[in-house]
């Protein structure tokens, strides 16, 4: 997450197919540690399942992959929170992300009442956070995926640079989100007159 990067895609689905109870409410996370966790909202009339599983990768790296798999209940509903933040260059980014970006969304005023709108500024002001602290968080940076089931009903999904989310409905696999590829970035930078360089 860093500004070469446009505003968070984001994207809602309903579950007014019935969506979340044909594909039995399954959220299951494969990443770049070597943890393993599943769950299930008790709470929520459609019950909600997930799971995850971390590799740590061969190449002797440090491991710059962080998740988020939880419930919280706030204002009478029940959310899953989802998240897949893979880091560049360190792993203070994406820490931050991990602890902070939910926080950031659910504290939106307008989030109740305008989830697309409150997602967009949350992703912008953290970006803007992590530019402005530099200085403490490294040259590093991250990709973020975040998905949120409220209720069980309505899932909001939102993404900044190649992380994805895929749902799965009937052993199909979908991607429901669009990678902010490199290429295509300097395109639509340069496009509006801008331009793209390395820093030393």
């Amino acid at each position: 997450m860093m500004s070469k990067h446009p505003a968070a895609s984001v994207s809602r689905s309903n579950n007014s197919t019935g969506f979340f109870s044909k594909i039995k409410n399954s959220t299951c996370f494969s990443s770049s540690s070597s943890d393993t966790g599943k769950g299930r909202s008790k709470s929520s009339s459609n019950k909600v399942s997930h799971g995850y599983h971390l590799v740590e990768g061969q190449s002797g790296h440090d491991m710059e992959d962080y998740l988020v798999a939880e419930y919280r209940k706030k204002k009478n509903h029940v959310l899953g929170l989802f998240a897949i933040f893979d880091g560049h260059l360190g792993d203070r980014v994406p820490t931050y992300l991990k602890d902070n970006l939910f926080n950031n969304i659910l504290e939106e005023s307008n989030f109740w009442k305008d989830p697309k709108a409150a997602i967009t500024n949350a992703y912008r002001s953290t970006d803007q956070f992590i530019l402005e602290n530099s200085m403490q968080l490294g040259p590093g940076g991250s990709t973020a995926v975040t998905a949120i089931v409220i209720d069980g009903k309505d899932l909001w999904v939102a993404n900044v640079g190649d992380s994805r989310a895929v749902v799965c409905e009937r052993g199909s696999a979908n991607q429901i989100t669009v990678d902010h590829e490199p290429h295509a970035e300097r395109r639509r930078i340069e496009k509006q007159g801008g331009f793209v360089t390395s820093l030393p």
